[in-house]
């Protein structure tokens, strides 16, 4: 398809940074929602110019695509776009571990075992020593069968 240098090249430049792209499949919007000015007809034809050549693998699902560029469509792309071989996609960097797990807090500890406090008295509560929880579920209540419809239903 016939397109602008300066659409195909911000589509590759944005696709070289990220290391993955996607677009809706609506050929008719106006532009493509992360590049401005750009049609989505023009990213979605130039990423399956990519994907014929193998530079970018497709996924499409719920009327989305998504592009991966390949290792031989990020030699590609830095010849096409004249960058050195240090700037990689944003895919292949390593992020820094970050603390995740929060500090333990100043605030004062509970004191007594786990399972102590009003939710176990309510348990302890309802029958006389026993254990509520543990007297119900399956085959806690006595069978009784009443009769069936059709075939199960006992002669008269």
């Amino acid at each position: 398809m016939l397109m602008p240098k300066a659409n195909l090249v911000s589509i590759y430049e944005l696709l070289f940074k990220e290391g993955v792209m996607v677009a809706e499949k609506n050929t008719k919007a106006p532009k493509h929602p992360e590049l401005e000015k750009v049609p989505n007809l023009h990213v979605i034809k130039a990423l399956t110019s990519l994907k014929s050549r193998g530079y970018v693998k497709e996924q499409f699902c719920w009327r989305h695509y998504y592009w991966y560029l390949t290792n031989e469509g990020i030699q590609y792309l830095r010849d096409y776009l004249h960058l050195p071989n240090e700037i990689v996609p944003a895919t292949l960097k390593r992020q820094a571990p970050k603390d995740s797990r929060p500090t333990r807090s100043a605030a004062p500890r509970r004191e007594g075992r786990e399972g102590e406090g009003d939710r176990a008295q309510y348990r302890r509560a309802a029958g006389e020593g026993g254990d509520k929880a543990a007297e119900a579920g399956p085959g806690a209540a006595p069978m009784e069968f009443r009769g069936g419809y059709g075939r199960g239903k006992p002669a008269q």
